[in-house]
């Protein structure tokens, strides 16, 4: 085994090196790498940008959400702000606010450690709400045939 480590840019991001845990293999088309236990590898890059108190960089916004499995409008949806916000954070055109990066390493955080992640499967579910809410058709009111003046919503 060589004591050469390996940069991981596979995982999106430019600062992560392994000293150990892969191998290099050589074939016909050129060298690949297998990573063991690539799964608890990311969790531990997780956690550490989670419980870190830098700042988040794009990219590491990025690696969370997509190790949530969320996508950038459900992460939108979630933090009350557009889909082309989430999207200038992740490509370092704007900073995340703290209190979005907060909000993102506590549902990462929550996700990992209960496994279910119940507090991020609520928060979708009630973006999920939301968003049927916003889908909804125009209300259509109408007067009642009386004098009485009474509104009502036409079913």
């Amino acid at each position: 085994m060589s004591n050469e480590m390996h940069h991981y840019v596979e995982c999106g991001l430019n600062d992560v090196w392994l000293m150990n845990g892969f191998e290099r293999h050589d074939s016909p088309r050129g060298q690949s790498i297998s990573i063991k236990d690539i799964d608890a590898l990311h969790q531990a890059i997780g956690e550490h940008l989670s419980r870190n108190k830098r700042d988040l960089t794009g990219a590491e916004i990025r690696f969370l959400r997509q190790e949530m499995l969320m996508s950038q409008a459900v992460l939108a949806r979630l933090l009350d702000v557009k889909e082309l916000t989430v999207h200038r954070w992740e490509t370092g055109k704007s900073s995340a606010p703290r209190a979005a990066e907060a909000l993102i390493r506590f549902l990462y955080l929550e996700q990992v450690k209960s496994r279910a992640g119940k507090i991020g499967a609520s928060l979708r579910r009630i973006a999920d709400l939301e968003d049927g809410i916003d889908r909804q058709q125009a209300l259509v009111f109408r007067l009642s045939g009386d004098d009485s003046h009474n509104w009502a919503l036409a079913s």
